[in-house]
């Protein structure tokens, strides 16, 4: 016989507003006690210093995460020139020091460079694995080890404002991008790219695709609907769903329904070829419910690539 799963059965999708000074995973962990939930995850990581969107998902929600984390982001980011500290932001200690007199001129003609596809090499503070070990843990024992770089996307690395802070210029930017970028890495190639230095003072992310125009709870806010009761809490939750709205849509009836929840493909119409496609079942009642994700096998049928029980 089984163990039983200690917690309540949370289903659904929180656009949490994480706040400066936690980590990603110790934020997930705060969230999944106020919901005492049996199971969630989030979808990519914000550093300690960063605030902003973080969707964490919960129970069939966290089969979805890998498409959040596939997805594109905007930042707030604002830079310090002049500077270089051990850790690429703020949290970390100077190390180096160089002039930096910049103008708005030279900063966008500089940040143009790096729109589009462009190469990255991973900072040494950050969580990707070498040889089973993350590199932050090897990058505070003063180890640096060689990383490969990644291709990574820039739609939009637009200058909002340039000012003065204690004798130093400081850039705020709005940036664009794809899944893997690190605006540590971004802002001190950037820097270099002028012939100075730079590190991250405030980073925050504004939205992940597809909730451009969602709102975001805070923590507190959280805890507020905690003490309200479990169906305050529930309330804060979206769909499994909403994070596949880019995704065509397939309607079936109940009987096709039936055959693709048992694992079975099955015939039907206007699928298309070349995109998964978000499955829903038509009830009795009117209502429709969404199942799952399918795809077009070898055969020309639909089916099923990852299902969805939320009952």
């Amino acid at each position: 016989m089984g163990r039983r799963k200690r917690g309540r059965s949370v289903h659904g999708i929180l656009l949490l507003d994480k706040p400066a000074g936690l980590t990603s995973n110790a934020a997930l962990q705060k969230v999944k006690r106020l919901f005492d939930a049996q199971k969630a995850g989030h979808t990519g990581s914000l550093d300690p210093l960063a605030t902003g969107m973080l969707p964490l998902c919960f129970g069939e929600a966290t089969k979805v995460c890998n498409y959040l984390l596939d997805s594109d982001k905007c930042y707030l980011v604002r830079a310090r020139f002049g500077e270089r500290t051990d850790t690429a932001d703020a949290d970390g200690e100077v190390i180096e020091t160089a002039k930096a007199k910049l103008s708005e001129r030279h900063l966008k003609k500089a940040s143009k460079k790096f729109l589009g596809g462009i190469e990255q090499v991973p900072p040494m503070y950050s969580a990707l694995k070498k040889d089973g070990q993350r590199l932050h843990e090897l990058a505070r024992q003063g180890i640096e080890v060689e990383r490969e770089a990644r291709a990574v996307y820039i739609d939009q690395f637009e200058l909002l404002e340039l000012a003065e802070n204690e004798g130093l210029p400081e850039a705020t930017f709005r940036v664009v991008c794809s899944k893997g970028t690190y605006i540590r890495s971004l802002v001190e190639d950037l820097a270099a790219e002028l012939g100075t230095l730079a590190h991250v003072v405030m980073l925050r992310r504004e939205w992940v695709d597809p909730y451009e125009n969602a709102s975001m709870i805070s923590l507190e806010s959280l805890e507020k609907a905690a003490e309200a009761g479990f169906e305050a809490l529930q309330s804060t939750l979206t769909t499994a769903e909403s994070a596949l709205s880019g995704l065509p849509v397939v309607e079936l009836r109940a009987d096709l329904a039936g055959y693709i929840k048992m694992g079975n493909p099955v015939f039907e119409s206007g699928v298309p070829a070349d995109s998964p496609v978000r499955m829903r079942e038509l009830l009795d009642d009117g209502q429709k419910r969404f199942i799952g994700m399918g795809e077009l096998n070898a055969d020309g049928m639909l089916a099923p690539k990852r299902l969805i029980r939320c009952d």
